[in-house]
């Protein structure tokens, strides 16, 4: 857990530090998203014994021109994230669910040319065959979250994605117990294709 941690930070502040002067030219307003991805978690704390797999894609669409100076320099993405593959493995067992992610505010760094690090706040709900934690619990839940990451640009219109979350996983009382999954952690890896605005 440590070395992903460690790696995920490493990443993004290498990232940070190779962003130069030119912006990156696929990430410009009225820019579409079309992306894959899949990668794993673990609960953290008293849940650190479950694990977690999915598997899904994005689209999404840049909204504003770049603004802000330095190494802040960026624009917003608004995204939706569908994950019909969302295994939970708690102790002892496997429940099979499928996630829906209809808000994913991101904020991209877009001041280096191949590489483009970015910070996420985002919300989603979450369908399982069976009640999750198991017990009289439910088996809807929501999953607000936030991520960070890299867009590793191969060319102009494709990017390597890689990146991190915490999630909080709740069934916001709608089973008579809520222990849900008070954070979770969550690395995944993608890849994007994006159709730029002419």
């Amino acid at each position: 857990m440590k070395i992903i941690a460690t790696t995920l930070l490493a990443l993004f502040l290498g990232a940070a530090v190779s962003a130069q002067d030119l912006p990156t030219k696929s990430l410009t307003p009225g820019t579409w998203e079309l992306g894959v991805f899949g990668g794993g978690g673990t609960g953290l704390g008293k849940s650190d014994d479950t694990q977690f797999f999915l598997a899904g894609g994005r689209i999404g669409l840049v909204l504003t021109k770049e603004f802000l100076p330095g190494w802040a320099r960026g624009n917003f993405e608004y995204a939706v994230d569908l994950m019909p593959i969302y295994t939970v493995f708690p102790p002892n067992s496997a429940v099979y669910a499928g996630s829906f992610k209809p808000i994913i505010l991101q904020w991209n760094f877009t001041r280096g040319k191949t590489i483009a690090p970015y910070f996420q706040a985002e919300g989603g709900i979450l369908f399982s065959t069976h009640n999750i934690p198991p017990g009289d619990t439910s088996y809807v839940n929501f999953t607000p979250g936030v991520g960070f990451g890299v867009h590793i640009f191969t060319r102009e219109s494709r990017a390597l994605q890689l990146e991190g979350s915490v999630i909080h996983i709740s069934s916001a009382s709608l089973g008579t117990h809520n222990p849900g999954y008070n954070g979770s952690f969550f690395f995944t890896i993608g890849y994007s294709w994006y159709k730029t605005k002419k």
